[in-house]
């Protein structure tokens, strides 16, 4: 049997490839499914998935130009609404859709995205309470970064007035939607810490949609946040309304409104607290005074003011019997030392040698001045010394 129209692989897979690009609902096809094996290649920044269903797969892939223009972080498991083409690969044989845009399916991307920036900042503690600065009782400077038009800053300096006009509005400009509000706001933030010029920030807008909110959901702006060195007050939207900013601010406002309301003292309180505390004070002082004239009363009537002369006879008088007792003391003392001195000197007396010789004795000392207490230690024709008690003689030994 003749074939006929043997073809390649490679021309196969091209003609398969000329089928499916000729067909106009491939080329803008709409797919979802759940998505798995999910990965972006490092070098090219392309994402390789695969969506599935219950009963089926198919390849897809995503060129980073794409990827980048997503609001959300694709993830296994997530259910997406993916639009593109399905073409072939030839190489591989493989037919596999390429995704030029990506929706959550049943749920908006940019909340998605909220949850996912949310939870990891969360993991990372910038939520935790323990980091939480505590507001300024009385701050004399606030910042306000907001929209010069908006209505929020007119809020802001309406309370400001009405509660507390010592303090100075000291407003940094900003756009507040759109691509560059999350860098201006950003900047904002680093000003107040770099310059240390408010002792409180209140930062926010007025309400709208996730879209224009979007800018307060930024993760650089969440971390300047964090990281500020001066309390901030988050006031983004409405009640109802949740933003990165207010979970990593210090207070979070449910309007601009409130955090004017939260971030400042009313004057009328600090009135009523200082009036509290001078009366306070003139009652501890009145007190005192009092105490002090009752005492100065007390020690004016006293005899040593009234009659100073007596206190000073009172205490001659007392010097005086001290100066006798001081007096009779020392006589005793001395008779005393008198006493025992005669006594130590008779005894020294009764051991004086002196008054032994003074009895008609008389001492005996060799020629080299040694005590001669025995005839037998001086030999015929010595001589020896005789020591009395007025003097001595010399003598010589004669048998």
């Amino acid at each position: 049997m003749e074939i006929n129209n043997i073809l390649t692989v490679e021309q196969l897979n091209n003609y398969i490839k000329d089928c499916l690009d000729s067909s106009p609902l491939l080329k803008n096809v709409s797919v979802k499914g759940e998505i798995s094996n999910c990965g972006v290649h490092t070098a090219s920044g392309h994402m390789y998935f695969t969506l599935k269903d219950g009963n089926s797969l198919i390849k897809a892939v995503m060129f980073r130009m794409n990827v980048q223009k997503l609001n959300f972080k694709p993830e296994n498991g997530l259910k997406v609404i993916c639009t593109g083409r399905v073409a072939v690969f030839v190489r591989d044989g493989t037919y596999q859709i390429y995704a030029e845009s990506m929706e959550p399916d049943g749920i908006g991307s940019l909340y998605i995205a909220f949850e996912q920036l949310k939870e990891k900042l969360r993991k990372e503690g910038l939520f935790d309470q323990e980091h939480k600065k505590k507001l300024p009782k009385i701050p004399f400077r606030v910042g306000v970064i907001t929209s010069p038009t908006g209505a929020a800053v007119r809020d802001i300096i309406n309370i400001s007035g009405r509660r507390f006009p010592a303090a100075k509005i000291i407003l940094y400009p900003c756009t507040v939607q759109g691509n560059t509000a999350a860098p201006m706001l950003t900047e904002a933030i680093n000003y107040f810490d770099r310059t240390a010029s408010a002792d409180v920030i209140i930062i926010g807008r007025g309400g709208g949609s996730i879209e224009d909110l979007w800018a307060f959901n930024d993760e650089t702006l969440a971390r300047a946040i964090y990281n500020c060195r001066i309390p901030v007050v988050s006031a983004v939207g409405h009640e109802t309304d949740f933003t990165i900013c207010d979970f990593v601010s210090d207070v979070r406002a449910p309007t601009p409104s409130a955090a004017a309301e939260i971030a400042l003292p009313d004057s009328a309180n600090i009135n009523k607290m200082l009036g509290n505390v001078i009366r306070r004070m003139n009652s501890i002082l009145f007190l005192k005074l009092d105490n002090g004239r009752k005492l100065l009363e007390t020690l004016s009537a006293s005899r040593a003011l009234k009659e100073p002369g007596t206190y000073f006879d009172d205490k001659k008088m007392y010097v005086a019997a001290l100066e006798g007792r001081l007096g009779n003391a020392f006589e005793r003392k001395y008779s005393r030392s008198c006493a025992a001195l005669e006594s130590m000197s008779a005894k020294l007396g009764a051991l004086d040698p002196r008054a032994v010789l003074k009895r008609g004795y008389a001492a005996v000392f060799s020629e080299s001045g040694s005590v001669i207490n025995s005839e037998k230690q001086i030999k015929n024709g010595e001589t020896f010394t005789l020591e009395l008690s007025d003097g001595s003689l010399k003598a010589l030994r004669k048998d």
